[in-house]
């Protein structure tokens, strides 16, 4: 069994959402968490709601499209702990939008955070985790490494990327005792999940045609994605590197999933 004490994580974008579940999972074993957030407020409060509650949790300011910000949150990271054993990079941008109406700066957005702020943080990480022989990173990817959706091109190649180079690193660090994996979440509790139920015209009929898509019946929670991450940087997954596990409740799994709000959402009718 892993021994959680003294075990150092960074999550990025852990102010909310599927990394803030993360972080609490890894806080619940005895981790002691970095949370690296870009927005000051929101990982400051994230920080105090951990602190009070498990007596840990260092925030740490980090916009991961930043080389300098990459860096200066495993710096920060191993002035205070002396090491890092895992990294999560989950910190991300959804986006979706028809691709004729997608500018150059909606793409480097998103491309910017979701692809290169996870070649970042896992290259200011792989530094002291190689010195060390050891180390967890788990990149947050996404269903659309495996299926996709019309609008989503910079998301899906972003992802797609992030699967792919994790494999590329899996490769090259495991001499060195590091291991690196994907975790492909599908529809989680979210404020992603919120805002597609509040713009809809029929909030019931986009629930139930997204239930009808996840043979589980349900969203996931951030919890959830929770206890796969601390899996995944666990012993007891010591013989698992360069994997993608998606946890999506099966929803890459049907062979004929319903488009017909999906399509709808992107002319603007719900």
């Amino acid at each position: 069994m892993t021994n959680w004490q003294g075990h150092v994580c960074i999550v990025t974008g852990a102010g909310i959402g599927i990394g803030k579940g993360i972080a609490e999972v890894f806080l619940e074993a005895g981790c002691e968490v970095v949370i690296a957030e870009v927005n000051r407020p929101r990982g400051e409060e994230t920080a105090r709601e951990f602190q009070a509650k498990y007596g840990r949790g260092l925030f740490v300011e980090t916009d991961v499209a930043r080389d300098a910000d990459c860096k200066r949150m495993v710096d920060e990271t191993l002035k205070a702990y002396g090491r890092v054993d895992t990294l999560v990079n989950n910190a991300g941008v959804n986006f979706v939008k028809p691709t004729l109406e997608m500018t150059v700066e909606d793409w480097d957005r998103v491309v910017n955070v979701d692809l290169r702020g996870t070649f970042l943080c896992s290259k200011y990480a792989l530094e002291p985790m190689v010195k060390a022989g050891h180390g967890s990173i788990i990149n947050i990817a996404s269903v659309h490494t495996r299926a996709t959706l019309g609008g989503a091109a910079p998301y899906a190649a972003s992802k797609g990327g992030v699967m792919q180079m994790t494999a590329s690193m899996a490769i090259e660090f495991a001499p060195y005792g590091v291991r690196i994996n994907a975790l492909s979440p599908g529809l989680i509790d979210t404020v992603i999940w919120k805002q597609i139920q509040d713009v809809a015209q029929d909030k019931n009929a986009v629930v139930q045609h997204w239930m009808d898509n996840i043979p589980l019946g349900r969203v996931g929670t951030p919890q959830e994605m929770g206890r796969v991450a601390l899996f995944l940087a666990s012993d007891e997954a010591s013989y698992v590197t360069g994997a993608n596990l998606l946890a999506d409740g099966g929803m890459t799994s049907q062979l004929i999933n319903k488009e017909r709000y999906v399509s709808r959402a992107l002319e603007g009718k719900y």
